[in-house]
């Protein structure tokens, strides 16, 4: 912002606590009189309540309500991000002590924290808005299988005209000529990318093929439906189980806590809610996690180390909350992580993709 801008910004700024000022002189009550841009009430301006502290004892309404910017960008932030004094309260035990502030929202202490279900919204949100502005999307310009056949089989053409060419090369040769060993290997790699291009046209060939069919449920008529739409716009497929993996993301939820119910069914001091808590808290990180490793790969750090991390990063995180939210020994959390990680590998992951293909067949 240049010199004449901010001085225009001081200036109105200035302008409107002057006016508020006039105004306050000019006689609004001494029972909502304002004091530096603020009410300054003995009564509760919602119910009507007599104020006895910060909080109406009645309906919660903050004593002292500001009438200024300030305030209201303050209430912009706080509905959009929840960016207040309990998002930093509970972004660094949620990166570094999972179990703690899982076991503490469950035995009451809920006040400090921000509750799972929005922890869990705002991660999402944040994620899915970098993605988009960052350009990491599923791809959804698909080309037909019927569209690439054309092309693969003048591919195809060449490289076999190529490998004459090199076979007749090769055959002037002397055995002994040192060139012999280069057309040699130049043959050997044009054979090699033939034999790919045929594998891939066989492979495309078959995709195209009427007789193949598919019984994901057993139901023809709902399998056939499903396929016949993939098939003839998979572009489209694509990008509606990208948009309904941000609308429906919610259901990893419910279907994750059963996964985590059957690590503790015998145990009757957790409850299912605990196991909500849980999973949410959980989901929460796994999308800032994947976020900020997305973002590291953007800049440049190497892809090795995303990888790495994006693999035992989560296997540790859930070991610490298994280990600490439920107050488990270190073999009883182990073999819970062991289990759980390939329950949401082979389990929760399967089913959200499968939801995800029935609802973009919707």
């Amino acid at each position: 912002m240049s010199g004449d801008g901010i001085e225009a910004v001081g200036q109105i700024a200035e302008g409107g606590l002057a006016a508020r000022a006039v105004e306050n002189e000019h006689g609004e009550g001494a029972a909502q009189a304002a004091t530096k841009g603020h009410f300054d009430e003995s009564e509760c301006l919602n119910c009507g309540a007599a104020i006895t502290g910060p909080y109406c004892s009645q309906c919660g309404q903050k004593a002292h309500l500001h009438r200024t910017l300030a305030a209201f960008g303050h209430d912009l932030m706080h509905g959009v991000l929840h960016l207040d004094g309990k998002l930093w309260r509970t972004l660094p035990l949620l990166m570094f002590k999972p179990g703690e502030i899982t076991r503490r929202y469950i035995n009451g202490e809920r006040a400090k924290f921000v509750s799972p279900m929005a922890m869990f919204l705002f991660s999402v949100f944040l994620m899915f808005a970098v993605f988009q502005l960052a350009g990491i999307t599923t791809p959804t310009n698909i080309e037909q299988s019927a569209d690439l056949q054309p092309d693969l089989t003048q591919a195809q053409a060449n490289a076999e005209q190529q490998i004459d060419e090199a076979r007749a090369s090769l055959s002037e040769l002397s055995p002994d000529d040192p060139e012999r060993a280069e057309a040699e290997r130049r043959l050997q790699d044009l054979e090699t990318a033939a034999k790919g291009i045929g594998q891939l046209t066989d492979v495309l060939g078959q995709g195209d093929n009427s007789e193949v069919s598919f019984n994901g449920t057993g139901i023809k008529s709902f399998d056939d439906g499903i396929i016949k739409k993939w098939r003839e716009n998979p572009s489209l497929m694509l990008y509606k189980m990208q948009n309904n993996s941000y609308k429906f993301s919610w259901l990893l939820i419910p279907i994750s806590v059963p996964f985590v119910w059957v690590l503790f069914f015998w145990k009757r001091r957790f409850k299912v809610y605990d196991h909500a808590i849980f999973v949410t808290y959980s989901l929460a990180f796994m999308s800032l996690l994947y976020l900020a490793l997305s973002v590291l790969g953007i800049v440049g750090v190497p892809l090795q180390i995303v990888i790495l991390s994006g693999i035992f990063v989560p296997i540790l995180h859930i070991y610490k909350q298994l280990k600490y939210g439920y107050e488990l020994s270190r073999r009883g959390a182990l073999w819970r992580t062991i289990s759980l990680a390939n329950m949401i590998l082979f389990g929760v992951v399967f089913i959200f993709l499968w939801l995800l293909l029935l609802l973009g067949a919707l």
